[in-house]
C-alpha cells in the first residue's frame, strides 16, 4: 500500500521517537507514554529524555534531546509548561522533524498561556517542525509497520480503516475505549488539542490521499477556517465518508439580532448548513458516531433505500419499519418469489411480508435460511436482522447464522441487531470479524443505514454551479458607499430596493413621500391600490408599531392612512425620526416567502430561505446555507422547508415558480459575497407567483467598517 508523503508523515510514520519528560513514576504522563509505546509494540527505537534518570523502562535515558546520538523523527513533549518552548527550541536544533506537545497550560488557561503558545508556534515554524497540540492526548497509528500508541490512554484499538480526529483529549480517551469495545478497526487517531499548528483541515488533507483510511470521524468543538474546511470536505466526501460530532449548539449572538434571519439563525444552524453543503454526516452523540463508523467501515454503501427486516418478534419489526420510514428509507415490497419461498419455510403463524416475523420459535438455522432468501431479492437494497433472545437460542449462534448468510451475498449491505446482553460480546465479535455491524437496539441500525443512504445520495448529487450574474456594480457601489459615509445602518426607503435591482432581483415600483400630499400624489402616479410603510432609522419591524397600511384603493384612503400611521407611530415610538413613508405598488396573490442573510461569527454570511410574512419567527420553517450558494444548494434550500407543499400547490392551486426563488437566492449570495459591508439582509416577503417573484419589502443593514463584522478566517489559514 502506497505511503502518503508530506509534512505530516513524521507524525504518523516516525522512524524513531523521543519521549521528553519520560518518567519512572507509574501513573504519570511521562511514564505512560513510554509504557504504551513499548506495550503496544512500536517498531522503531525509543529515546527517553530525563536528566534525573539513567534509564526509563530499562531503556537508557538521555539528559537532553540534543544528547541523543541518533536521528529523531518525532518528539513527544511532556514537561512543565514553563519548559516547553525551550524544549521545542532544543528539538529544532537537534533536527527533530515533528512534535507532539502533550503538556497543558497554553491558550486554554488565558492570555499568559496564549502568549506561551504563540512563542511555541514560532519555534516550530522557524525550524520547519509540524506540531500536534499543545494540550493534547497524542497520536496513534495501528499499522503493523509502526504499531504506535503515542498517547497516555490505556487502550490501543484494533487495526482498521477508520481515522479519528478529536479536539478534546478527554473525548479522545472515550473514543479509543469505544473503538476497542465495539471492535472498530482504527487506522489513525489524533488528539489535536489547541490546534496551534496542525488542524483538522490538515488532517483531512492528509487522510484524503491515505489509502489505509476509508472512513473519517471527527469530534469538533470549533472551526479554525470554515472556508478551507468546506473546500476540502467537498472533495473528500466524494471519495470517502466523513462523520462528525460538532459540540456547542448555543446561539447567544442571535438574541441581539434585529433581522428575522439573525434571530432565526445561529452558529449551530450555520454548522448544519456548512456540513450539509460538504456532504459531511453530522450526528448528535459519540455513540451515534460509532454506530455510523461500524456501518461504513464494514459495508458497501447501499444502492437504494429499500430495506427488508427479518426478526423473531413483532416489536423490533415495527420499530424498524417506523424508524426507516421516518429517516427517508422505504420498507421494501418483497417479490412474489421471495414471499413464496418464505411461506414454504416459515410456520403458518409467521409473517412472510416485510417486516418478516419468524416468531419466537425461530432458530439460528431459521435465520440463516430466511436471510439467504431475503438477501437475494432484487427489490431489496439492504437487510436488517434483529434478534430478541428467547429460551434456549443463543445470541452467538444467531450471530454466526447472520455471518453465514452475509457471506453468500457479500455485496448486499446487512446489519444485525442483538437485543439481549447475554452473549453479546461473543456475538458482536463474530459479527465484526465478518464485517457485519452489530447493534443493541433496532433504531441504531436503522439510523446508521439511513445515514449510509444519505451518503449515497450525496455521491450521486451533481457538483453544482456558482453562477456569476451580470449585475450593475457601479450602481451598487454608490449605494453601499453612501451608506457607509453616513456611518452605516439600514438603507432608507427606496435605497434597499435599488440595491436589489442592481443585482437583478425584481422589486415593486416605489417612491419615498415626505408629506401627506406627496403620498397622495405618488399613489396616484404609481397607480392604485398601493401600500404605505413608515420610514425611520429607529424602526426596524414596521408592523409592530402600526407602520404599515395595505391595499389603499383611493387617494382619500391614502391620506387617512397617513394621518393614522403618524399618530400610531409617534405614540408607540416617541422621539422617532420619521423621514416619511414608502409608497409602493400593492401586489395580490402569490405565496409569501423570506430570503435573508446574517453574518455568523465563524462562517461569515449565512443565507436563509423559508415561508415569510409576519409569522416567520413563530413558524421557524426555514433552511440555511453558508455563502457561496450553488444552484444545487439553492434548490435544496427551497425544498428543505416543511411547507414546501404550499409552494408546490395544494387544493388545485398552481405551483409557485421555485426556479425563480432559487435564482433570487443565488443573486443574494453573489450580492453579499461582493459586499462584506452588508451585515444583515431580509427580503420579507419575497412573493412568488406561478411565474416569477418580487421583493415586496427589504431591510438591509450596512456596516460602516466591514472589518468590524464577524467572519471566518482567511482562506489560506
Amino acid at each position: 500500500m502506497d505511503k502518503v508523503e508530506g509534512p505530516l508523515q513524521p507524525i504518523f510514520e516516525p522512524r524513531s521517537i523521543a519521549v521528553i519528560g519520560a518518567s519512572r513514576t507509574p501513573g504519570t504522563v511521562g511514564y505512560e507514554l513510554v509504557h504504551n509505546l513499548l506495550a503496544d509494540g512500536y517498531t522503531g527505537p525509543i529515546y527517553p529524555v530525563n536528566p534525573n534518570a539513567a534509564a526509563v523502562h530499562s531503556i537508557p535515558a538521555y539528559v537532553t534531546i540534543e544528547a541523543v546520538p541518533y536521528e529523531v523523527d518525532l518528539a513527544l513533549i511532556a514537561v512543565p509548561k514553563e519548559r516547553v518552548v525551550a524544549t521545542a527550541e532544543a528539538c529544532g536544533r537537534k533536527g527533530v522533524r515533528a512534535l507532539v506537545v502533550i503538556s497543558a497550560g497554553f491558550k486554554e488557561v488565558g492570555p499568559e498561556g496564549a502568549e506561551r503558545e504563540r512563542a511555541l508556534l514560532r519555534v516550530a515554524q522557524r525550524y520547519g517542525m509540524r506540531m500536534i497540540g499543545p494540550n493534547c492526548l497524542g497520536v496513534v497509528n495501528t499499522s503493523p509497520a509502526f504499531s504506535m500508541n503515542a498517547t497516555f490512554a490505556q487502550v490501543m484499538p484494533p487495526p482498521g480503516g477508520v481515522s479519528f480526529m478529536s479536539q478534546s483529549g478527554a473525548m479522545g480517551v472515550t473514543i479509543l475505549d469505544y473503538a476497542a469495545e465495539y471492535g472498530i478497526g482504527v487506522n489513525h487517531f489524533v488528539s489535536v488539542g489547541n490546534k496551534a499548528d496542525v488542524s483538522g483541515n490538515d488532517l483531512l488533507e492528509y487522510w484524503a490521499d491515505d489509502p489505509a483510511t476509508s472512513v473519517i470521524l471527527m469530534y469538533l468543538e470549533s472551526f479554525g477556517n470554515p472556508r478551507r474546511f468546506t473546500r476540502l470536505a467537498r472533495e473528500v466526501t466524494k471519495r470517502k465518508p466523513i462523520v462528525a460530532v460538532k459540540a456547542g449548539r448555543t446561539a447567544v449572538g442571535a438574541r441581539a439580532a434585529s433581522s428575522h434571519t439573525g434571530a432565526l439563525s445561529g452558529t449551530d444552524a450555520a454548522t448544519d448548513a456548512l456540513l450539509a453543503q460538504c456532504g459531511v454526516l453530522r450526528v448528535e452523540t459519540v455513540e451515534d458516531l460509532f454506530d455510523l463508523a461500524m456501518a461504513f467501515s464494514h459495508l458497501p454503501v447501499p444502492c437504494g433505500n429499500r430495506v427488508a427486516s427479518v426478526t423473531n418478534a413483532g416489536g423490533p419489526g415495527i420499530i424498524l419499519a417506523d424508524t426507516c420510514e421516518s429517516r427517508g428509507l422505504k420498507v421494501a415490497e418483497l417479490s412474489e418469489s421471495t414471499q413464496q419461498q418464505l411461506r414454504a419455510t416459515l410456520p403458518e403463524e409467521a409473517s412472510w411480508r416485510n417486516p418478516v416475523d419468524m416468531i419466537a420459535s425461530a432458530t439460528a438455522d431459521t435465520y440463516r435460511t430466511v436471510l439467504g432468501i431475503v438477501l437475494q431479492d432484487e427489490n431489496v437494497d439492504a437487510v436488517i436482522a434483529a434478534f430478541v433472545p428467547p429460551h434456549r437460542v443463543r445470541q452467538q449462534d444467531v450471530a454466526r447464522a447472520d455471518v453465514a448468510a452475509r457471506r453468500t451475498h457479500p455485496d448486499q449491505p446487512m446489519l444485525a441487531v442483538l437485543m439481549g446482553r447475554k452473549g453479546l460480546p461473543e456475538g458482536r465479535a463474530d459479527l465484526n470479524a465478518a464485517h457485519v455491524p452489530g447493534y443493541i437496539f433496532p433504531e441504531s441500525a436503522a439510523n446508521a443505514l439511513a445515514a449510509m443512504y444519505r451518503y449515497r445520495r450525496w455521491l450521486e448529487r451533481p457538483a453544482g454551479e456558482y453562477r456569476e450574474f451580470a449585475v450593475d456594480r457601479p450602481a451598487a457601489d454608490r449605494i453601499v458607499a453612501a451608506q457607509r459615509e453616513r456611518g452605516g445602518g439600514y438603507l432608507a426607503g427606496e435605497a434597499g430596493f435599488a440595491l436589489l435591482r442592481a443585482y437583478g432581483v425584481t422589486t415593486l415600483r416605489s417612491q419615498l413621500a415626505r408629506t401627506r400630499a406627496e403620498a397622495a400624489a405618488v399613489a396616484a402616479e404609481l397607480g392604485l391600490p398601493v401600500v404605505m410603510k413608515i420610514v425611520s432609522p429607529q424602526i426596524v419591524h414596521k408592523t409592530d408599531v402600526g407602520g404599515v397600511a395595505l391595499d389603499l384603493r383611493t387617494v382619500d384612503e391614502v391620506e387617512r392612512a397617513w394621518d393614522g400611521m403618524m399618530a400610531r407611530v409617534q405614540a408607540r415610538v416617541p422621539g422617532a425620526v420619521i423621514e416619511g413613508v414608502l409608497v409602493e405598488q400593492y401586489v395580490r396573490g402569490g405565496r409569501e416567502t423570506i430570503i435573508g442573510m446574517s453574518q455568523d461569527p465563524s462562517f461569515g454570511p449565512v443565507l436563509m430561505f423559508g415561508l415569510g410574512g409576519i409569522y416567520v419567527e413563530a413558524l421557524k420553517d426555514v433552511a440555511f446555507r453558508v455563502q457561496p450558494v450553488s444552484d444545487i444548494d439553492a434548490h435544496e434550500m427551497v425544498r428543505a422547508i416543511r411547507g414546501i407543499k404550499l409552494l408546490e400547490g395544494v387544493r388545485g392551486e398552481p405551483p409557485a415558480d421555485l426556479a425563480a426563488v432559487a435564482e433570487a437566492i443565488q443573486r443574494i449570495s453573489q450580492l453579499v459575497g461582493d459586499y462584506p459591508e452588508i451585515a444583515e439582509l431580509d427580503i420579507n416577503p419575497f412573493v412568488v407567483f406561478e411565474k416569477g417573484g418580487v421583493a415586496v419589502d427589504a431591510r438591509i443593514r450596512i456596516a460602516a467598517d466591514a472589518r468590524a463584522l464577524p467572519g471566518p478566517a482567511p482562506d489560506g489559514a
